[in-house]
């Protein structure tokens, strides 16, 4: 199960994306393709570091994490604290080459990212503040491209960030046991019994938004068929994890990576070149 951080870094990539490509009204530059690349894989691993510091003294109760290079000893805390600022200011360079507004925005894109681990020490809700951290790059991509932030670059945040709750919730609902026992918490732990419940209203509040998103852009037919496949998918993941097993929970969280792709593809083919 520590194969997750790849198809994390694919769950941020996909949305930066969608957001580039609406921005840029399916013709974002090459430029920003290249700067938003880069900087959500800088980014990401950087994410990674300051989240296994944050876990350091967690993480070796854990079954999953409990081999992390900080868990056990590999790395010092000291060691990955300056792997994580030197990702930041690779990632901060990039930035530099955009605009002002980009690089506002990009200070509260580097509170989100260093402070989202520590949430889960005082409140069962730190995916919600993962879904901003996971999101933010999504306006960063529209002040990128058109220097102003219209209503549609909220809403695809919205959507996003509704996503990545309900995804991460699948990925808290593996370690549930283990953190209950620790004391961290979660969204797992928070919705107990009623989770899948909830996680179903939350995967319909997404289509929702991805359906009103689609009607804002005058999407045609092909980004309503890619819906049709995210609903499929879901729906999947949701059958997947109803017996809460963690092994299944994990497999429905990192099919998630194709709900991204499928939603790439039906805007990069379902939204006009000029919305």
């Amino acid at each position: 199960m520590r194969f997750n951080r790849p198809i994390g870094t694919l769950l941020l990539l996909w949305p930066t994306f969608w957001a580039l490509w609406v921005a840029g009204a399916s013709q974002p530059s090459l430029k920003n393709i290249l700067i938003f690349g880069l900087g959500v894989i800088l980014t990401r691993a950087g994410g990674c570091i300051i989240n296994d510091y944050a876990d350091r003294k967690i993480d070796p109760h854990v079954a999953r994490t409990s081999q992390r290079p900080l868990a056990t000893g590999e790395i010092s805390p000291k060691n990955a604290l300056l792997g994580f600022a030197v990702l930041m200011l690779l990632a901060f360079g990039l930035v530099l080459l955009t605009n002002a507004l980009t690089i506002k925005l990009a200070f509260v894109a580097l509170a989100l990212a260093a402070t989202y681990p520590f949430f889960k020490r005082f409140t069962h809700l730190p995916q919600l503040v993962l879904g901003l951290a996971f999101s933010w790059g999504m306006l960063m991509a529209f002040t990128a491209e058109q220097n102003q932030l219209p209503a549609i670059a909220w809403w695809l945040l919205a959507a996003n960030l509704v996503w990545t709750v309900y995804y991460d919730s699948l990925y808290a609902m593996v370690d549930r046991q283990d953190d209950i026992k620790i004391g961290v918490k979660s969204t797992a732990i928070l919705f107990g019994k009623n989770d899948l419940v909830i996680l179903s209203l939350l995967a319909l509040v997404f289509l929702g938004l991805l359906i009103w998103i689609g009607i804002q852009l005058v999407a045609d037919y092909r980004y309503y068929i890619s819906l049709l496949i995210v609903t499929i998918l879901l729906a999947r993941q949701l059958y997947l994890s109803r017996k809460r097993e963690p092994e299944a929970c994990f497999q429905a969280f990192l099919n998630n990576n194709y709900v991204g792709l499928v939603m790439f593809i039906g805007i990069v083919l379902g939204i006009p070149k000029a919305v």
